[in-house]
């Protein structure tokens, strides 16, 4: 089917086409078209996506044990249209983008404790193995098709390793390694900095034998209001849910807040909800957290500078400022040692 008439026809198959109803396009990427149509939500998912593991995810998000913590979809089932995967969902209203001071930081901290916390031998299964790692190997490659190694210079003005964070950077005493980087283009510094982190958070080896269920792609982009009479907070998209390390879920607040893009009192704020709701990625309260979370939090640097990138490459585009943040915080992991040890999801 011609990608063209696609929304139209998530629209169609929400119900809307047939009373001519219009529809809103919520979103439209390479691994997502999203409408709504009144209360109606509509997805259709990736066309390569592993459609046995994404109906237990359906399943599972049906399920009554995440009743108050994932949005449940309309029908648990997967539908098809022109070959892709397609979902029904209730409209929930999301974190409003203009008003970054209401965030729910606390909601997500307590929505991720409750997720990781659930007995995964009593949800339907096989459950499937959360995609965070086959994430940041799909963003790595997209990196390598658009800058081929040592073959595109540094668009974006990124600095060298030296006065550049790590994710765990300075928050949390470690000291910066010097080491320019001059000669060195963003993509190799990128690439550097994934070859510091083991196997199987590059989604090269098979991940450690355990874990918790986990979200897979955190962000406030996946938190809406339910609906229903109590309104609360729900995290959706199920795209990425699976069995793995918990404290991946919290790896891209913590990788914002080592670069300076989220506030401390924001990530305190978090970090304690999710502590106090008996979270089991990051320590007990008043510990400190990075020992838990600077691999997972390294792994989504690396993620998403590969991916801006490659997306800057491709759209022939400067990196934007918070893009070229993270590009700079992999000059900083591209100067430690690597990380051979496959650790234990804890």
């Amino acid at each position: 089917m011609n990608q063209e008439p696609l929304p139209a026809a998530l629209a169609a198959y929400a119900g809307a086409g047939e009373r001519g109803a219009p529809y809103e396009l919520l979103a439209e990427r390479e691994d997502g078209t999203v409408v709504r149509c009144g209360e109606i939500v509509a997805k259709a998912h990736a066309g390569d996506s592993d459609r046995a593991g994404l109906a237990v995810r359906m399943r599972i998000a049906a399920d009554e044990a995440l009743a108050g913590v994932l949005l449940a979809p309309l029908r648990p089932d997967v539908g098809y249209l022109g070959g892709r995967p397609v979902s029904l969902w209730p409209y929930g209203a999301p974190v409003d983008p203009e008003r970054p001071e209401d965030a729910p930081w606390e909601a997500a901290g307590r929505l991720l404790a409750a997720l990781h916390q659930v007995p995964v031998n009593r949800l339907p299964g096989p459950v499937p193995p959360m995609r965070g790692p086959a994430k940041l190997a799909r963003a790595l490659r997209r990196l390598s098709r658009a800058t081929p190694a040592r073959a595109v210079a540094d668009r974006g003005g990124v600095r060298g390793a030296e006065g550049a964070r790590s994710p765990a950077g300075t928050r949390s005493g470690a000291a910066l390694v010097p080491g320019p980087a001059e000669g060195r283009s963003a993509g190799d510094l990128v690439r550097a900095a994934a070859r510091t982190l083991p196997a199987w958070v590059r989604g090269e080896a098979s991940a450690p034998r355990g874990g918790a269920l986990c979200h897979g792609d955190l962000h406030l982009g996946q938190l809406v209001r339910g609906p229903g009479p109590d309104g609360g907070w729900r995290l959706i998209d199920v795209d990425d849910l699976g069995i793995g390390i918990p404290a991946w879920d919290l790896a891209r607040p913590a990788a914002w807040y080592a670069a300076g893009l989220l506030d401390t009192g924001a990530w305190v704020r978090f970090l304690d909800s999710y502590r106090a709701a008996g979270g089991p990625a990051a320590g007990p309260p008043g510990s400190d957290p990075w020992p838990e979370l600077d691999l997972a939090a390294r792994a989504l640097t690396v993620q998403t500078a590969a991916l801006a990138l490659a997306k800057s490459v491709e759209s022939r585009r400067r990196l934007e400022d918070v893009e070229r943040l993270m590009v700079e915080s992999c000059a900083r992991i591209a100067s430690l040692p690597p990380d051979l040890e496959a650790r234990a999801p804890s």
